[in-house]
């Protein structure tokens, strides 16, 4: 190409009527058109091929004179460092952290069985975690952004900051496949952070911290004083013995007021299994105090559109000086309650708490028989919780 540049002037440009090409030089032309519009065009000659190509710099006058010439002079340089201009123009520009993980985060969303799950990555991977991640370009980052995050809550919340470094993991896995970083990625555990952050401690496998059900009711008296909604979610979960994600994920269409039941859908359940919960008169009582005509999104809510926090309940509890128990607990306390103090039977407590046991036999009479039992037993344990002391233990028949 011509190494003449600088040709044209901004009043050449300006003045210029007659339709065609106009060199700048260097391979810079403004191309007038029959109907009077001006843009920027740069061309080329590919070493070693007889055919030119051109690649469009803009309109004129939103690009003028002088940022032309700078986007000619850039992709002259492209050209004599071997790269194609073109082929960068059409590359994506590298996206911030927080703009990558809504990207990562909507192309792998389909495959998740509920809305719960997007709103668990978003709350790991926004401000509270991840704030001073959010605003960097994703090529910037090092591990000792990464650090950062997670140094602070290593130990205090070992569960979550290890939930956290996966994603974050994972959302710059995705931008350097998209070309937007190179190199090691600053969140891997082998390799990188193991030698950096202390060994966390081996979970505890087995039942999770209970409350003994003889001192449930108390505690059912004072959270019904609490007028947060974590504390309503909490004594509907107890009331349902329903694990935390199914209280939290539960939507108004999902409550049938006039059976008297909650129907959960499959892609909400452990199990993959539909469940329907026969709700006591106290579990009614909740639901209609927090109901309003027309509802149609989630029950447990404070903005009207979000689901509480997967962690709500479990904060509650430590406002409360609960410390030594989990939400998980009150299942396992229902469980040693139906054993010591009813007579209802043991695959009737099993299906409330929609344990998948048993052979094809015993399923069938759960699917067939066990609701109406177990609405007496619901309706049994509700009335457990609500009794003046907990000592006033009834032998109950299912």
């Amino acid at each position: 190409m011509a190494r003449t540049l600088n040709k044209l002037s901004d009043v050449s440009v300006k003045a210029a009527k007659k339709p065609g090409r106009y060199s700048d030089g260097g391979g810079l032309y403004l191309n007038l058109t029959a109907s009077g519009s001006k843009s920027w065009v740069f061309m080329w000659t590919p070493k070693g091929a007889t055919n030119r190509r051109e690649m469009g710099l803009g309109a004129y006058p939103t690009v003028g004179l002088a940022k032309a010439r700078i986007k000619a002079a850039d992709s002259r340089s492209a050209i004599d460092e071997g790269r194609d201009p073109i082929a960068e123009k059409s590359k994506e520009a590298e996206k911030t952290f927080g703009e990558c993980a809504d990207l990562y985060i909507a192309s792998i969303k389909s495959g998740w069985r509920n809305a719960k799950h997007e709103y668990q990555w978003r709350q790991t991977l926004g401000e509270t975690y991840c704030g001073s991640l959010i605003p960097l370009r994703v090529s910037t980052i090092t591990t000792e952004h990464v650090l950062k995050v997670l140094s602070p809550i290593w130990s205090t919340k070992a569960e979550t900051a290890s939930r956290v470094r996966g994603r974050i993991e994972r959302v710059l896995e995705f931008a350097k496949v998209k070309g937007w970083r190179a190199g090691e990625n600053p969140a891997a555990w082998r390799g990188n952070l193991r030698n950096l952050l202390p060994k966390r401690q081996r979970l505890q496998r087995g039942h999770q911290p209970a409350m003994p059900y003889t001192e449930v009711p108390a505690f059912v008296a004072r959270l019904r004083k609490a007028e947060a909604m974590a504390a309503r979610a909490l004594e509907f979960t107890i009331l349902t013995v329903a694990r935390s994600g199914e209280t939290l994920g539960a939507q108004w269409p999902e409550i049938d007021f006039k059976a008297k039941r909650w129907n959960i859908p499959k892609h909400r359940m452990k199990a993959g299994e539909p469940h329907t919960v026969p709700l006591s008169s106290s579990a009614l009582a909740l639901l209609e105090s927090l109901h309003v005509d027309g509802q149609k999104g989630f029950i447990f809510t404070r903005d009207g559109e979000n689901p509480l926090s997967d962690m709500a309940m479990m904060m509650l509890l430590r406002r409360m000086k609960e410390t030594t128990i989990t939400v998980h607990g009150f299942r396992s306390g229902f469980r040693d309650w139906c054993g010591d103090s009813t007579s209802f039977p043991r695959e009737v407590a099993e299906a409330a708490l929609a344990h998948k046991v048993g052979d094809e036999v015993e399923r069938a009479y759960r699917r067939s028989d066990a609701l109406e039992k177990r609405r007496k037993l619901m309706q049994a344990w509700a009335d457990y919780l609500s009794a003046p002391k907990a000592s006033n233990v009834v032998k109950l028949r299912g």
